[in-house]
């Protein structure tokens, strides 16, 4: 039978087809891929001080400790409740004003931080560590050293400095006890910080039988002081203390010289800075100055390295110990396994910490147990520390840094050679971090009088 060839060639081609789509094996199932690891949880510190104004270089030199703290703590890796955290530092500038301050510290409350590092001033931190105890978010000052601060009942306010009430005592009684002055005039910048202070170191002064005139005053912007130190000046007195900040101090000191007052003049830690020099020229040398801690000389040197390495400059004043804050922060709710601040709250309270600022405890106020103070003058330009205070005792920076010293360690012994089975031998424990001093040991006889007791 004759088939058309159109019929045949159709044929053919749909056999060839239905072949191909027998052999045909289906694509395999594409590869089963993990599901991607959940973004860690964000745990959110504030960070507020003065970044705006006469004061900012001390502001970002807090900001600056905090920061080193979160960052090193983000690079160690760190986990709550099971979870990755991501520590991220929120940053406000208060401008040293109260004001602003509470705006500040109502933002960092609705964005939910979990702790607060600040503020840097007391007359900001005071008013400002109502709202956050209201919130129930701790809050740790490395700076603020107004009584005030502690003793208002709040459970959830610390700080790692000292107080007023033991800085005044301290560098009125060294002014007393190496300068010898019979009449001495206080100025203060009318702040909750300077005129807190001022109080201190008068009352010191009084009890000490030294005449004190009476108060003379300006303000935290006051620049122009001429009116005052005239004023002071037909008193004739020994020397001068000012409370208040290196911005107001540097110009008050070299206006006096100018007017060829040749009193001794002694600060607080708020001009207690290398600024002094600049803003007072020749005339800032050989002042006193004090500070309600260590000098930044002797904080620890894994401290003073990373913060050197990381900002290109050396720390200021504060930063060992907002840096201390943030960690202490980090390290009570890594105890307590939570960033809530209710569950972490006891641990913090009950801190036993080796930080870059030595040892910190906190007493039931919220101060550090033990603060130490130090005593420093201005020499070729730069602050330098001359008597560290601790426990009713002094000592150099040298006697401080060798009582702080690591405790030297014996090398772990070496492996016997691999000829038989040998009991493993413990090696000896790691030596103590620069930056986790132990507590001061008591030093050596006293090279200036110890503070008042209060």
């Amino acid at each position: 039978m004759n088939v058309p060839t159109r019929a045949l060639s159709l044929a053919v081609i749909t056999a060839v087809a239905l072949m191909g789509c027998g052999k045909e094996e289906p694509p395999p199932p594409p590869p089963v891929q993990a599901p991607p690891p959940p973004p860690p949880m964000v745990v959110k510190i504030g960070s507020v001080a003065p970044l705006t104004g006469g004061i900012a270089h001390l502001g970002k030199d807090n900001e600056n400790g905090a920061r080193l703290a979160i960052d090193e703590a983000n690079a160690s890796g760190v986990s709550l409740g099971g979870k990755k955290v991501k520590f991220e530092l929120m940053s406000e500038d208060d401008q040293s004003d109260p004001k602003v301050g509470n705006t500040v510290a109502q933002k960092l409350v609705d964005a939910k931080v979990a702790g607060i590092v600040g503020h840097l001033n007391s007359g900001t931190t005071i008013p400002a560590s109502a709202i956050y105890n209201q919130a129930g978010i701790p809050m740790i000052s490395g700076s603020a050293t107004n009584p005030a601060l502690t003793e208002q009942g709040f459970k959830g306010v610390f700080r790692v400095v000292g107080r007023d009430d033991q800085q005044g005592p301290a560098v009125a009684n060294y002014l007393v006890g190496q300068n010898k002055p019979k009449t001495v005039a206080v100025i203060d910048d009318a702040t909750a910080y300077g005129e807190g202070l001022a109080n201190e170191v008068e009352k010191t002064l009084k009890a000490a039988g030294v005449k004190v005139l009476p108060r003379e005053k300006g303000t935290d912007k006051t620049v122009d002081w001429k009116a005052v130190l005239t004023k002071i000046k037909g008193k004739k007195p020994d020397a001068v203390f000012y409370g208040g900040m290196d911005a107001t101090g540097g110009p008050l000191l070299k206006q006096a010289r100018e007017l060829k007052l040749a009193a001794v003049f002694a600060f607080g830690d708020g001009a207690c800075t290398d600024k002094m020099a600049e803003l007072a020229g020749p005339a800032a040398e050989g002042l006193l100055c004090s500070q309600a801690g260590i000098p930044v000389q002797a904080a620890g040197k894994k401290f003073l390295d990373a913060y050197k390495a990381k900002f290109k400059a050396d720390p200021i004043l504060y930063s060992p110990f907002t840096y201390d804050a943030a960690n202490l922060l980090i390290a009570a709710m890594k105890k307590a396994d939570s960033p809530d601040p209710a569950k972490y709250l006891p641990a913090l309270a009950a801190s036993d910490y080796n930080g870059a600022s030595g040892n910190i405890k906190f007493d039931e106020k919220g101060d550090r147990k033990d603060a130490e103070m130090t005593i420093f003058t201005l020499k070729e330009g730069k602050i330098t520390p001359i008597a560290i205070l601790k426990s009713g005792k002094s000592m150099t920076l040298d006697e401080y840094a060798q009582a702080n010293a690591p405790v030297a360690v014996a090398p772990a012994p070496t492996a016997a050679p691999a000829t038989a089975p040998a009991a493993a031998t413990p090696a000896a424990p790691a030596a103590t971090p620069a930056a986790a001093a132990p507590a001061p040991a008591p030093a050596a006889a006293p090279a200036a009088p110890a503070p008042a007791k209060k």
